[in-house]
């Protein structure tokens, strides 16, 4: 899988960070643009990742039973 892009929604776990991605396309029938959103669990080594952050995430090898991603850089 590419690396996903995503804001930060919560980081009160030791580690742990939950992303949410929006993924976004056109209907097939209608054509009006509809926006999907997925929440991450991603494990997070980086110092400095707040609330609001834009990160780029990469899946790797399972670290827990939700996280199966990790935090690759910060974005701005």
């Amino acid at each position: 899988m590419n690396n996903l892009t995503g804001k930060v929604l919560s980081t009160k776990m030791a580690k742990t960070v939950i992303v949410e991605i929006i993924h976004e396309y056109r209907h097939p029938i209608y054509k009006k643009a509809v926006k999907r959103m997925k929440h991450y669990a991603v494990h997070n080594e980086l110092e400095g990742i707040a609330v609001g952050d834009k990160v780029t995430i990469a899946q790797t090898r399972p670290v827990s039973r939700r996280k199966h991603f990790i935090v690759v850089s910060r974005i701005g």
